[in-house]
């Protein structure tokens, strides 16, 4: 793709930027304290501001962007559906929203070949779970910390980190457990085949305690994403598996921001040889071009209302602008390759890149990931791997944090930071020369984070 000319006007982005602080309330943000980009296009893997800086973008947006910005053949088809179709009731059979689905149902593993549209993440999580309880008869659900599922009320109460805080008034019947992370072991385990074991067994326990028969749903992020991308050990996955079958307790699989060829598979369950009963996706689905998400659905479970109606819906639900966006995409990912290009970029530049800058930066912990879709866990030391900066830091306490974003921004890079991590998270569609220059800012940002180390 021909670089897009950036033509600055300051301006413009003056005017925009005032507009946005003027009448734009932003998620999670203290309003008066933020001062949001400016952004006065995108192509690519690239985006742009009003004064002519162009950075690579090494969080596809929120891990969405999966094919990049301005895909001109998924363009087209929106385009195209508009001047067609541009919206219509979900209780109707559409030709574009029916071919969606089929092309999603082909993709999903084992018999998750029903799926229910939702507008986002969240609304599939919301809607999953309510799924799963109706199916059961029973109210509890078990998630893990470290993870997210999303803001609306059931979903940010499962969410495992501190945006969950604010809004834990306890849906009712939400348990959480410690999923396995041999970096910060919760189990004092040396090795993943004892973190498995021992996740498993801790999980065993909480079952017990809570009751088997009471509980409808485990939901897991298939490899976490914003709490780090903590790869599961060999056998949890299967393990947890046997553990709802044993107990006839749905297993939903959280695919929303690993599924769709950030991993280097089309869902990250398929590294795993996993089958959950539901999968919940979105941002990858359609590279969140047109907002859309979904549940994919097991025969059993979608047999539970063959006869009694689902209570649930959305207005939008399985839009035809959103699902022509997602026809184009997945159309576009075969034809490009773009599944495999990950899973290339992610074993022969990524991690290979990444483990060697560990190798140099005393600031490096740890390097996880797998396709484009990675974590550096930054440590003031790596003997202790103590967090660069504190959990949850704000402020002050986060300023070595802060210092390393703003030097990968001074060398052209947008970076992906959370607490005291980075993300490697490019496009599906990356290429060697761009992943290697999103190495190259990294080293550079790094040298600042080893400043604080001891």
């Amino acid at each position: 793709m021909t670089p897009h000319v950036i033509e600055p006007d300051p301006q413009a982005g003056a005017a925009v930027k005032a507009a946005d602080r003027a009448h734009v309330f932003h998620s999670w943000s203290a309003q008066g304290l933020i001062d949001p980009l400016a952004v006065a296009g995108a192509e690519g893997s690239y985006f742009w501001d009003y004064d002519g800086n162009r950075y690579l973008d090494f969080t596809s947006g929120l891990v969405y962007t999966n094919i990049g910005y301005q895909h001109p053949k998924v363009v087209a088809a929106i385009q195209e559906q508009a001047g067609k179709l541009t919206t219509f009731a979900p209780a109707f059979a559409i030709d574009v929203r029916s071919e969606a689905a089929r092309l999603i149902a082909e993709r999903t593993p084992g018999d998750l070949d029903k799926i229910f549209f939702t507008n986002g993440g969240a609304e599939a999580v919301e809607n999953a779970v309510r799924m799963a309880r109706l199916h059961t008869g029973r109210t509890k659900v078990l998630s893990a910390y470290r993870s997210y599922h999303g803001a609306t009320s059931t979903a940010i109460n499962l969410t495992g980190d501190p945006r969950r805080w604010a809004s834990d008034n306890g849906s009712a019947g939400v348990v959480r457990f410690w999923a396995p992370f041999l970096y910060r072991s919760p189990f004092y385990a040396t090795t993943e085949a004892e973190e498995s074991a021992r996740a498993l067994q801790h999980l065993e326990d909480t079952i017990a305690f809570e009751g088997p028969a009471t509980i409808a749903a485990i939901i897991l992020e298939t490899v976490p994403g914003t709490a780090g991308i903590m790869t599961p050990p060999p056998g949890y996955l299967a393990g947890v598996r046997e553990i709802c079958d044993r107990y006839g307790i749905v297993f939903v699989l959280d695919e929303v921001m690993a599924g769709f060829g950030r991993t280097g598979k089309w869902f990250a369950a398929e590294h795993f040889d996993v089958v959950p009963d539901l999968m919940t996706f979105a941002k990858g689905v359609n590279s969140g071009y047109v907002p859309l998400g979904g549940v994919a659905i097991n025969a059993e479970i979608a047999a539970t209302f063959d006869k009694r109606p689902y209570p649930g819906g959305l207005t939008y639900s399985g839009h035809p602008l959103a699902c022509a966006a997602a026809v184009a995409t997945i159309q576009v990912m075969e034809d490009e390759k773009v599944v495999e290009n990950a899973a290339h970029i992610g074993e022969t530049v990524l991690g290979p890149g990444l483990r060697e800058l560990a190798e140099r930066h005393p600031s490096v912990g740890e390097v996880r990931g797998m396709g484009v879709f990675w974590a550096l866990d930054l440590v003031k030391n790596r003997e202790t791997r103590e967090p660069l900066v504190p959990y949850n830091a704000a402020g002050e306490a986060n300023a070595p944090m802060a210092a390393f974003g703003a030097a990968a921004k001074k060398n052209g890079l947008w970076p992906f930071v959370n607490m005291n991590r980075t993300h490697a998270v490019p496009a599906c569609n990356v290429s060697e020369a761009e992943a290697k220059e999103g190495l190259a800012a990294l080293d550079a940002a790094l040298t600042v984070a080893d400043e604080h180390t001891a």
